[in-house]
């Protein structure tokens, strides 16, 4: 078997993982000094601070000053159905998922909830959205606007009517801080901190806006709500919630991760930035894929491509030509021969998603470290093609 030579320039972090994602660039456990350790979340300290990261995030973000924010738990996950189960069930619903998450709140809809007049519109195959434009005036709309098993996206948010009746759901975990969120279409916003900012996880974030709050203070769901569900105290929206009251006890030490990283975005130009960032690392596999015959993006429309989590597929007709399983089996390798160089950590497709590579380009990666990592790619993928062929 031909020895073929490792390329000589590595990447100065490897960490490529779509989340937890890598930490903010120059990031150390001095960053933490700060956090209240030991301290109550309730204490007026404590409170302070989680009020100052609902702070930091509407500033960033540009949330409008009508809208609430407020820290919840279970992380993304939880924010989610925290919104779902407290309010579907007014209006009819519409259901748009394209990966393996849009699919739980497929899952939640139709199974668990047991919504009347529910559709569900599900993008096949793998990379493919569904279409929009069904969706209807009168009915809530629930969408994931970036999917991070699939790596792709909305374009834009024209499909939403104007004049709807109902609210909408916007799973946004991937796409906040790198992708625009037009907050006029967005009735419920969620995302989690171990995203596009590398923050810690277990913590989610829910931001609704006033035709969400009636929602919840004119709709009393025909079942039972956990109490890590519940935002109204005697059909009224619990306030406290969001000025930095949380439902459970969150971590002060998580927390105070987040605040850094919110500084951080803050002090490298704010939401243009990150949006630039993820842009500018998200360019550079778009010029490599394009002069690179072995691989392709998952995702064939450019319009709708992920600019954090990038996945690949391998087209090499060599390889292609394979048992399923085996070209499955050719992915896993891949991915493992870059964790083992140490060049590409977590850079495998989902579990359950078509077998390949997943890159991540959110703000926190260095364009850099993604143009050193693309002749490592193309040197794996030889190195698993020598193999297989002496295996086969």
């Amino acid at each position: 078997m031909t020895h073929i030579l490792p390329p000589g320039v590595r990447p100065a972090d490897a960490r490529f993982s779509s989340g937890p994602t890598r930490k903010r660039p120059g990031w150390t456990l001095k960053a933490l000094e700060g956090a209240l350790l030991g301290r109550s979340h309730r204490s007026k300290p404590g409170k302070a601070r989680l009020k100052e990261a609902i702070d930091r995030t509407r500033a960033l973000l540009a949330v409008p000053t009508e809208h609430k924010i407020a820290i919840v738990p279970a992380s993304d996950t939880g924010a989610v159905e925290m919104a779902l189960w407290s309010m579907l069930g007014a209006r009819p619903v519409d259901v748009f998922a394209w990966e393996s998450f849009g699919e739980e709140w497929v899952t939640d809809a139709v199974e668990q909830l047991k919504l009347a007049d529910c559709r569900i519109h599900v993008g096949r195959p793998y990379g493919m959205l569904p279409d929009l434009s069904v969706a209807r005036e009168t009915a809530d709309l629930v969408f994931t606007q970036n999917g991070t098993t699939s790596g792709a996206r909305i374009a834009n948010f024209d499909w939403i009517p104007a004049n709807r009746q109902g609210i909408t759901f916007n799973d946004a975990t991937s796409a906040v801080f790198a992708q625009p969120v037009e907050w006029s279409k967005c009735d419920v916003v969620t995302f989690s901190w171990q995203k596009v900012l590398g923050g810690e996880g277990a913590h989610g974030m829910l931001i609704l806006s006033p035709r969400a709050v009636a929602r919840l203070e004119s709709y009393v769901p025909p079942r039972p709500l956990p109490k890590i569900f519940r935002m109204t105290k005697k059909g009224r929206l619990d306030q406290e919630l969001f000025e930095g009251a949380t439902i459970n006890t969150p971590s002060l030490l998580a927390a105070e991760d987040y605040i850094d990283a919110l500084k951080w975005a803050d002090g490298i130009g704010g939401l243009g930035a990150l949006h630039a960032r993820a842009n500018a690392n998200t360019q550079v596999l778009t010029e490599w894929v394009a002069r690179t015959p072995w691989v392709d993006f998952l995702v064939s429309d450019a319009a709708i491509r992920s600019n954090t989590s990038v996945c690949l597929k391998v087209v090499d007709q060599r390889v292609t030509s394979l048992p399923q399983t085996v070209q499955a089996e050719f992915a896993k390798n891949l991915a493992a021969t870059l964790e083992r160089e140490g060049v590409a950590l977590d850079a495998a497709s989902y579990r359950s998603a078509p077998p390949g590579l997943r890159i991540w380009c959110g703000a926190t990666v260095e364009r850099s470290d993604v143009q050193s990592l693309t002749p490592w790619l193309d040197w794996a993928f030889e190195d698993c093609l020598a193999l297989l062929k002496a295996a086969g």
